[in-house]
């Protein structure tokens, strides 16, 4: 018999503790001719992550003892930070952000020794023997650090190969190693906004011949060479990233429609088409939120969709009929996956953890939309309270948890996340947002967030709340709005200025834009010429745009957490925020992490970031715990009250 009880104060099976418990983070997927990579990040080791290798055999093997650790910081995002070749391995170390090879039969040896540079997106390049990559170079740095692309010979020799933009990515060698092909792009752009491809002659001694432009103007990304040798490529000219080709000097699309088939290029290394013939396609695309896999067959323009449960994909590798990515459904861990190519079999290799909840406590998401200001309509995903030991009282609405991610250009999907679940069998219900200028949803809609950061993502989370209430899905008296990075701006500022949201906690988000501007790191450093304007040329819409500009009128109970040894938001960005709110008689607390970056890794810092937040919002709307959590101390709370 269930019981009942406030939505907020259920128990639930679901601790903290289970949310990093023997689980993985699983991706980098590389496969050839000696078996099977992947990397797996480990909460429980500190964030490490590991390069991992399963031979022919079957037989499952750590390439990285302790202390190694699989991650590049070009860019600050890194990805993109190993390749094989050979049965070899070559990957950046995040300590010392060198790069080392290792191989089953070798023990780890470094190979580069460039002090104050960085390294990542590796292709091998056989005929000379040596790795292409970017180079971040911070080594006698004047304003900011230079990117290149470079030569790496197996001895550590480095031989700049392209120079003079102010970005690089992906570099790719066609089948016979004869033709190098690229993506730049310069300041104020972001790779989402204008790249442009290149393609260049490699000669006898390693040197690249004539340079020349195949595409600008547009955003293109992930280029790639078919078997026999021609360029394949992802480009939004249509206003939508569809894949192209570069065919006797022309560019003709492979298959048009309104979906994208990549995704923001973040990080380096994505992969989300691969090909198992010269004509035969495996590839992942995006409509209306949801990921789908499919057969893309170029000459024949058909795409056909395969029947597998999975809502996400990444990490698209093919080798000899079967093709190998990550994974995962809406209601169970993410899952390293084979899949052959011909019978559309699906191998489970590895996952990245193992749940041991029956369905009856996932809540799965719902798809919906709704109408927003320019007479547009937004999306999210919502999630119900799901807790089958419990009921709430008859007419009460659950509080809501609305939730903003990162980016901001970015996405989020209905991909499962023990997180979530945390909340929703607690009697949270959630409302993820993919507010105007999420990716997924085509060019305008993307665009839709230009000039316009801290405005329309703040009116499509305020707009997905009335749309709950209106609906019965919400208790317009209990709105929670919370977020990451950009996530936590737009939190900051949404509760500075909208008074549907009633409380809030920002994960290393930014409290001043100004800041911002000033101290952020390369990639970035123009990104708000986007978003908000140029600057200094706008520095009013700069300051009216910061939460810290709004503290005079800034009165909802705000929780801060926060990495220490995060280079991308500072830590200032969050304590100036808090001091000030404390002297206004603001309930606020404070929470910061030693040894953490933008992003948390460590296990024991997710355990306490959570139920510090599930603390926080108790003592603010007053409901009782169902968990015995330590307390963190709330500034002004009882004298707000």
């Amino acid at each position: 018999m269930t019981m009942v009880a406030s939505y907020g104060s259920w128990k639930s099976p679901i601790s903290a503790e289970m949310l990093t418990e023997k689980t993985i983070g699983l991706g980098g997927v590389q496969v050839d001719e000696s078996g099977l990579y992947w990397v797996e990040s480990r909460p429980e080791e500190a964030g490490r992550s590991v390069i991992v290798h399963r031979d022919l055999e079957g037989n499952v093997v750590d390439l990285l003892p302790v202390p190694l650790n699989v991650r590049s910081r070009v860019h600050e995002y890194g990805g993109g930070a190993y390749t094989i070749a050979g049965g070899m391995a070559y990957f950046t170390n995040f300590e010392d952000q060198q790069i080392y090879s290792v191989s089953v039969e070798e023990p780890p040896k470094r190979i580069t020794d460039a002090t104050d540079q960085r390294f990542a997106d590796y292709v091998y390049d056989e005929k000379h023997q040596r790795l292409i990559g970017i180079r971040e170079d911070h080594s006698g740095q004047v304003q900011e650090p230079m990117n290149e692309i470079v030569g790496i010979s197996l001895a550590g020799e480095i031989e700049v190969l392209v120079s003079g933009s102010d970005f690089y990515s992906s570099p790719c060698l066609s089948p016979d190693g004869l033709q190098l092909a690229w993506i730049s792009w310069e300041h104020p752009n972001m790779p989402w906004d204008e790249t442009a491809l290149w393609v260049a002659n490699v000669n006898g001694d390693g040197s690249l011949g004539e340079r020349v432009c195949i595409v600008d103007g547009e955003s293109v990304c992930q280029p790639k060479w078919s078997p026999e040798g021609t360029l394949y490529f992802v480009s939004d000219r249509s206003e939508w990233w569809n894949i192209y080709r570069f065919v006797d000097g022309q560019v003709e699309s492979v298959y048009a429609t309104d979906a994208e088939f990549a995704g923001p290029q973040w990080v380096f290394g994505n992969s989300d088409y691969v090909f198992s013939k010269e004509d035969h396609i495996v590839c992942t695309y995006t409509r209306g939120g949801r990921w789908y896999l499919a057969h893309l067959y170029p000459d024949g323009q058909v795409l056909k969709d395969i029947d597998l449960p999975y809502e996400g994909f990444g990490g698209l590798q093919v080798y000899e009929g079967r093709c190998y990515f990550t994974a995962g459904t809406s209601s169970d861990y993410g899952q390293l996956v084979g899949f052959d190519v011909e019978t559309e079999q699906v191998e489970i290799i590895r996952q990245s953890g193992e749940l041991s909840l029956d369905e009856s406590w996932i809540s799965i998401p719902e798809a919906v939309a709704f109408p927003t200001e320019a007479d547009m309509t937004a999306h999210a995903f919502y999630y119900a309270p799901k807790n089958p030991d419990f009921d709430a009282p008859e007419g009460e609405c659950p509080p809501v948890i609305v939730m903003v991610h990162g980016g901001p250009t970015g996405s989020t999907s209905a991909m499962f996340a023990l997180a979530k679940q945390y909340w929703t069998s607690r009697g949270f219900a959630i409302l993820d947002v993919n507010y105007r200028g999420s990716t997924g949803y085509g060019r305008p809609y993307r665009d839709a967030l230009k000039g316009q950061w801290g405005v329309a993502d703040v009116e499509d989370a305020a707009n997905g709340v009335r749309y709950l209430v209106q609906e019965g899905k919400a208790d317009s008296e209990r709105v929670i709005i919370r977020g990451g990075s950009a996530g936590g701006y737009t939190t900051l500022i949404a509760l500075a200025l909208q008074d549907v949201f009633k409380a809030g906690t920002s994960l290393y988000g930014v409290s001043d834009l100004e800041l911002l501007a000033k101290e952020t790191h390369k990639f970035e450093s123009r990104y708000l010429d986007q978003v908000v304007g140029p600057y200094p040329e706008q520095r009013d819409l700069y300051v009216e745009r910061s939460p810290m500009s709004h503290l005079d009128q800034y009165r909802k109970p705000t929780l801060f957490l926060q990495g220490l040894d995060d280079k991308v938001v500072p830590p200032n960005q969050a304590e100036e925020m808090v001091n000030v709110l404390k002297k206004n008689g603001i309930p606020v607390a404070y929470l910061a992490f030693e040894g953490e970056g933008h992003g948390f890794r460590k296990a024991e810092t997710v355990v306490r970031a959570t139920t510090v937040e599930l603390y926080f919002y108790a003592r603010v709307f007053g409901f009782d715990l169902a968990d015995d959590i330590e307390s963190i101390e709330i500034d002004n709370l009882e004298s707000s009250r």
